[in-house]
C-alpha cells in the first residue's frame, strides 16, 4: 500500500534525506521504517512493561525463595547441633 504526502517543507526533506543517508538507506526505506515504528509502538511498549512486571515478580518470587532456603540452612543447623 502507498501513502503520498505533500506539501512537506523542504528543509524537513534536507534533513530526513541527510538522516536517511547516515543511515545508508534511502529516504523511501528510511521513511517506511519510521512510520512502522510508530505504528507498533504502543504494543511495543505494551510488552515492554509486561516484561518488566514479570521480571519484578520473579526477583520477588527469587529473595522469597532465597529466604525460605536461608531458614531452612538455619534450622538444619541448629538440628544438627542438638
Amino acid at each position: 500500500m502507498d501513502i503520498f504526502l505533500r506539501n512537506i517543507d523542504p528543509v524537513v526533506i534536507k534533513k530526513i534525506d541527510e538522516m536517511a543517508k547516515r543511515k545508508s538507506v534511502s529516504r523511501q526505506v528510511f521513511l517506511k521504517s519510521i512510520v512502522e515504528k510508530v505504528a507498533y509502538e504502543k504494543e511495543q511498549n505494551e510488552k515492554e512493561m509486561r516484561m518488566e512486571m514479570i521480571i519484578s515478580k520473579n526477583i520477588l518470587v527469587m529473595v522469597k525463595m532465597s529466604e525460605a532456603v536461608e531458614r531452612l540452612e538455619n534450622l538444619m543447623y541448629e538440628l544438627m547441633e542438638e
